[in-house]
């Protein structure tokens, strides 16, 4: 059987989606969402008819004090290709200005897994990994970049370290 990896990011709302202070974050939302969408390794990400998922309402228990949450939703052949995406290019450039837009997170607000090759996980499945990460750290149901584990089966060397991805050798 092969596997592909599951990816969750959820992330609490400074103000509205609709608001100034998101402006730039929203205009940004689409070109890194279609340069995702072309990356080597990309499976699949949720979205609306609007080709985001803003407009997907999930993780409401985890609203906090925000004004509400986002989520993104996505599948990708390995770690490495979702890494590679994720800490380089405009992605990069976005996510270095998270500050702006949400709130610091103090607990885990990313979660990995590995799912059967093709499947596409719901939401519900994505909120449960988040919590079962939150209570009871990185295993093999839920993991993170710092912790990153092998699809089942396969050993252990097959995933690098999320400093290796950040400062290459």
């Amino acid at each position: 059987m092969s596997f592909d990896l599951a990816q969750v990011n959820v992330s609490r709302l400074l103000a509205p989606l609709d608001s100034p202070l998101l402006a730039e974050f929203m205009a940004a939302l689409d070109e890194v969402n279609a340069a995702g969408d072309v990356a080597p390794g990309f499976c699949w990400r949720l979205q609306t008819e609007d080709g985001n998922a803003t407009a997907v309402r999930a993780f409401g228990w985890d609203v906090g004090d925000s004004h509400g949450v986002i989520v993104n939703l996505t599948t990708w052949a390995s770690v490495q290709a979702l890494a590679d995406f994720v800490f380089s290019g405009r992605h990069l450039q976005v996510m270095r200005r998270r500050r702006e837009w949400f709130h610091r997170a103090v607990e885990p607000m990313t979660a990995l897994w590995w799912v059967p090759a093709g499947h596409r996980p719901s939401t519900d499945e994505a909120e449960d990994r988040v919590r079962h990460l939150r209570q009871h750290g990185p295993t093999t149901r839920a993991f993170t970049f710092r912790t990153p584990l092998p699809p089942p089966g396969q050993p252990e060397d097959v995933i690098r370290s999320r400093d290796e991805w950040l400062c290459p050798a």
